[in-house]
């Protein structure tokens, strides 16, 4: 009785209270072939009792539903949809094995899009409509709108699309866990109005999402913590790829392009980008902002080191020590922190703005500066394009870090030619390696190449590469290639398991 009285607490909506259902009965109110739109942004904020739910009823009976999030969903919903055959279509974002081995079996139709995309595409009606809204929340007010949690992603506008709408109410959140959201949802064309932000503190939308209470069909609660992110303590080539990074700008700095708070970072998610944030901590950088998708581990570190004044992004994503401290000493952080839909997050016009400095991670790059950060050997996705086309193409700089190479060195992550191309060398500023950088600013296809290849192929692979660019220049051309041979490289692996002659 007093469980269920403090969970009713979370519920200031009268009406709401009679919709109480379990998520086994929240999994039957979704039909076969729904379009389902849920929370969730890198395992933050997501659903963790209705679409599990809906994986376990998939087992059992021949259904399936097209899913769009905002980005990968944590512990093993996205494993269990995909394993159950729930899945007919998946946008725009995933980061699962069992997923992704559905995918380049092509048993799920995946959609990978960038991350500002989405909702633009729903608003012109070139995917089809959210049927079912599912959206994770801390509490409901008066007026029965909802506080989400560790995320917003795509929420805010598959609650007003929705033809119908299931609240999930994590009880574990803190009920003061309100303050850090701002939700907006942008009109349709051609009644579209200017972002106004200016700054990354600036806010333009409500702490809540506005929903229409007689869309609600279904409120139940929840007791499970998000999937807590696993980050790889710095390494020698992740220490080494931040430290170049951090010279790059202090000579930026030096020659008056920038001051010691920089312009707004943004850093995509994963060990690489994390441990080039941490980079900062200690560092000569202060006042720093960030305007971003993903807070990770380092945003706080860098908040608690005095290091970073504010940070804006569309989720949160931390270790589970992060996110007990976050909830803790959250009236410590609130006034630092802002979370926002990613079609704001990642909004072009604000991107271009604000002037931010772009990091994100490449699974390959090759030697005229082009970008692969979404397949394997150009045929396999691995997670997807996420955000990082948003920032590459908007940002003042846009940066890409990779290690030159791994698996004992027997795959070289610098290549003559990349074997899928998501940013075109038009896009990229700044390459980084564990070997060194690459200022691409302002030079000619050569001339990118030359510094590329002196500055981040790994020593295993730098003479054979060399070799391969003396050979194409002298075939001629604007960006030289020897098309027999340039992707001798991956052939060479899938034949030998090495790159390496």
């Amino acid at each position: 009785m007093i469980k269920e009285l403090i969970q009713l607490d979370r519920i200031l909506f009268d009406s709401y209270k009679t919709k109480i259902i379990s998520a086994d009965e929240a999994a039957l109110l979704i039909p076969d072939k729904a379009v389902v739109g849920a929370s969730g942004f890198t395992k933050a904020g997501d659903s963790k009792s209705v679409l599990p739910a809906f994986a376990k009823r998939a087992k059992e009976e021949e259904i399936a539903i097209t899913l769009i999030t905002g980005a990968s969903l944590g512990h093993t919903t996205d494993a269990d949809l995909a394993a159950n055959h729930a899945l007919i279509r998946r946008m725009p974002f995933q980061a699962d094995g069992t997923l992704r081995k559905s995918i380049n079996d092509y048993q799920v139709k995946y959609v990978d899009q960038h991350l500002s995309e989405t909702v633009e595409q729903l608003i012109c009606g070139h995917i089809a409509p959210v049927d079912i809204a599912i959206i994770e929340a801390s509490s409901v007010d008066e007026n029965g709108n909802i506080y989400p949690t560790t995320s917003i992603g795509n929420s805010a506008f598959f609650a007003a699309s929705a033809k119908k709408i299931i609240i999930e109410i994590n009880t574990l959140v803190p009920k003061n866990f309100i303050g850090i959201h701002d939700n907006t949802v942008p009109n349709s064309y051609p009644d579209r109005d200017v972002i106004n932000i200016h700054t990354p503190t600036d806010r333009i939308g409500t702490p809540y999402i506005s929903i229409d209470p007689e869309k609600v069909i279904g409120v139940v609660f929840t007791d499970i913590l998000d999937q807590p992110a696993v980050i790889a303590e710095p390494d020698e080539k992740t220490t080494a790829i931040s430290k170049h990074l951090l010279n790059f700008f202090e000579k930026e700095v030096q020659n008056g392009k920038l001051t010691y708070a920089l312009l707004p970072l943004q850093a995509g998610i994963g060990k690489v980008a994390n441990a080039v944030l941490t980079g900062f901590k200690g560092s000569n950088f202060k006042n720093l902002t960030m305007y971003s998708e993903v807070l990770q581990d380092s945003t706080f570190e860098l908040i608690d080191s005095g290091n970073m004044d504010f940070a804006s992004g569309s989720s949160i994503t931390v270790t589970e020590s992060c996110y007990t401290n976050l909830l803790n000493n959250f009236e410590k952080y609130k006034d630092k922190l802002i979370l926002r839909p990613q079609n704001i997050s990642n909004a072009p016009e604000v991107i271009r703005r604000l002037g931010i400095i772009g990091i994100n991670t490449a699974i390959e790059f090759d030697i005229y500066g082009n970008v692969n950060s979404t397949h394997i050997g150009g045929n396999k996705m691995m997670n997807g394009i996420g955000g990082s086309g948003d920032f590459a193409r908007n940002a003042y700089l846009s940066i890409f870090v990779t290690q030159a190479a791994s698996k004992e060195n027997n795959i070289s992550h610098v290549l003559p030619m990349v074997s899928h191309v998501d940013h075109t060398e038009h896009d990229v500023d700044i390459l980084v390696t564990d070997q060194g950088l690459a200022d691409l600013r302002g030079l000619a296809p050569r001339e990118r190449a030359e510094v590329i290849i002196e500055n981040c192929v790994h020593p295993d692979y730098k003479e054979e590469i060399r070799d391969y660019f003396e050979r194409a220049k002298q075939r001629g051309g604007h960006t030289p290639h020897i098309m027999e041979e340039a992707f001798k490289f991956h052939v060479r692996f899938n034949e030998t398991k090495s790159m390496k002659k």
